[in-house]
């Protein structure tokens, strides 16, 4: 098994919107539709063209894991489309560090300071995770002015870059 990162594009979202909407709907019971996230569609418009990106995790071939950078101010970015298919993840393989890694490497290269992401009560180990790396949980009303909201986010965090 060989794990390999890379920046992804629409060539990707049929794969993406297989693996983000099983995890969502099958796994959390999450009502969110393909409709409902029009970024899966057109990765290269909303993520690469603001000065973001997108990555995918894959396994001999296989996309097992995603995170999305959306950069909405000079200095600011929120992360979005944080997933790893269930069986590939945890510490063994620690595919989410890697991408969290990955994506904090580019926003120190890129000059963003101050990384904000929303997710959802539910997903408590998704909670523990950013904690651990350093995310500190903030009110939505101390969100940024331009944050991209995803409306069923219900819990925000903030990370500074040093």
């Amino acid at each position: 098994m060989k794990l390999q990162v890379q920046s992804i594009g629409n060539a990707y979202s049929e794969q993406l919107i297989d693996l983000i909407l099983t995890i969502q709907q099958k796994e959390f019971n999450i009502p969110i539709t393909v409709e409902d996230q029009p970024d899966l569609k057109q990765i290269e418009d909303f993520y690469h063209e603001a000065g973001g990106n997108f990555w995918g995790a894959f396994i001999d071939g296989e996309l097992v894991g995603s995170i999305a950078l959306v950069k909405f101010d000079k200095r600011a970015g929120a992360i979005r489309k944080m997933f790893v298919k269930k069986e590939f993840r945890g510490r063994e393989l620690n595919i989410a560090q890697i991408l969290l890694d990955i994506l904090i490497a580019f926003c120190r290269e890129n000059g963003i300071d101050d990384l904000y992401l929303g997710t959802i009560t539910v997903l408590k180990a998704a909670q523990c995770f950013y904690e651990r790396n350093g995310f500190e949980k903030i009110k939505k009303e101390n969100l940024p002015e331009h944050f991209p909201l995803m409306s069923a986010d219900d819990i925000f965090y903030h990370l500074h870059i040093d």
